[in-house]
């Protein structure tokens, strides 16, 4: 077995570029790295490019031997302990990361689905794996994002995402504006939340509905709430007047959740 040693592999060199979004946009790929997030990319049948296993990890069992039965179908690497800390993005690595083609080759929005959410300038890594998670766990499929968001690809998010980035399609858009007005004329209204109106989430039908969250410290721009069909807020109790946009985002989506299973 050939064990990589060098820093100047190519592909070794290809990976370490891959920390940064200029490249990852470049190749159209992203790295996942630790057994679990490599074990749900084989199940998930992401479309994997390479799979980096460092040779020491390999033999010290922490990689279960079922899932290097798996990993042995795909074009694997074995590297040294010091190249595989080299690429890594984590302080203690696993020893197994891949290489993923990104998964939204298209940027066509699908509209069989009652909700879709956008994000307006979403910063916090955090905050966009989350929501995710939050749109995967409510059984929608896709997510529209601004071009000023966080990228989706980043190694925070895809760890943050627990996931859930194999299973839903990121369209980036150009222009979020101009996405949402093609969006409405697919007879989708635009719902944007906001402070200063008196309609609740609790009073609105989730039907045909495109939910815009807005950035952490600004919220959702002018010129979207220009356009939007509805205002609605969250009814807070306490003396908060804002919530995490992660929070907001689930509590409004668990209330379509609700409603469908009401239904």
């Amino acid at each position: 077995m050939n064990v990589i040693s060098s820093k100047d592999n190519e592909i070794v060199k290809s990976v370490k570029k891959l920390k940064e979004k200029k490249y990852r946009d470049f190749e159209s790929a992203y790295i996942v790295e630790g057994v679990k997030m490599v074990k749900e990319a084989i199940m998930e049948k992401a479309s994997i490019r390479h799979i980096i296993i460092c040779d020491d990890c390999e033999k010290s069992d922490i990689i279960p031997k079922e899932l290097m039965y798996e990993i042995a179908k795909y074009d694997c690497m074995y590297v040294t302990s010091k190249i595989f800390r080299y690429i890594s993005e984590v302080q203690t690595p696993q020893g197994v990361l891949a290489v993923i083609d990104k998964n939204n080759g298209t940027n066509d929005i699908k509209y069989d689905e009652d909700i879709i959410v956008a994000l307006d300038d979403i910063q916090d890594p955090g905050n966009l794996g989350t929501i995710l998670r939050t749109i995967d766990s409510c059984g929608l499929t896709q997510i529209l994002v601004s071009k000023g968001t966080v990228d989706p690809y980043n190694p925070k998010v895809v760890r943050s995402s627990m996931g859930a980035i194999y299973r839903v399609k990121v369209i980036e858009c150009e222009d979020l504006l101009e996405s949402l007005k093609e969006v409405k004329k697919n007879k989708f209204k635009v719902i944007v939340t906001s402070l200063g109106n008196s309609k609740s989430i609790y009073d609105m039908k989730y039907n045909k509905k495109v939910l815009v969250i807005g950035n952490e410290a600004n919220g959702v721009k002018e010129r979207i709430m220009s356009i939007a069909d509805e205002k609605v807020k969250i009814p807070m109790l306490g003396r908060t007047e804002s919530l995490n946009a992660a929070v907001a985002t689930g509590i409004v989506l668990y209330e379509y959740v609700r409603q469908k299973l009401v239904k």
